[in-house]
């Protein structure tokens, strides 16, 4: 798969995920419509997770060719998901929570402030 399309169906998964995890972050904890929608946040992340790691780091240092600093955000991501789900599962709301803000926070906020790095794409769109 060519960077370009795995770039537009990252930014086809994230940018929901942005959305409903922002929304889900500032409702009411332990609705039903929390839950679905932290549901489909879950899934929109595990996915763009995993989907990221097969995207070459074009900014940076890379590792092994391939990797830069920025997938270890992927491994928190992959990380972080079914632990926070689990840990809703089992009732400890309390590790639910830390672990799902530190997910938006981690994946949200400091990987998408990176998107915006000159040489990025997002960079490119927005100020280039």
């Amino acid at each position: 798969m060519s960077y370009d399309l795995l770039m537009f169906v990252h930014l086809a998964t994230i940018l929901p995920a942005f959305l409903i995890g922002t929304v889900v972050l500032i409702m009411k904890k332990g609705t039903s419509i929390h839950k679905r929608l932290g549901r489909i946040y879950m899934i929109l992340m595990l996915f763009t997770g995993v989907l990221t790691l097969f995207m070459p780091a074009k900014v940076g240092t890379q590792f092994l060719g391939h990797f830069g600093w920025i997938h270890l955000l992927c491994i928190l991501t992959i990380y972080t998901v079914p632990g926070a789900y689990y840990a809703a599962k089992r009732g400890d709301i309390a590790s639910h929570k830390r672990r799902m803000i530190l997910l938006y926070v981690g994946a949200m906020l400091i990987a998408g402030g990176f998107t915006f790095v000159p040489g990025r794409y997002l960079y490119q769109v927005f100020f280039g």
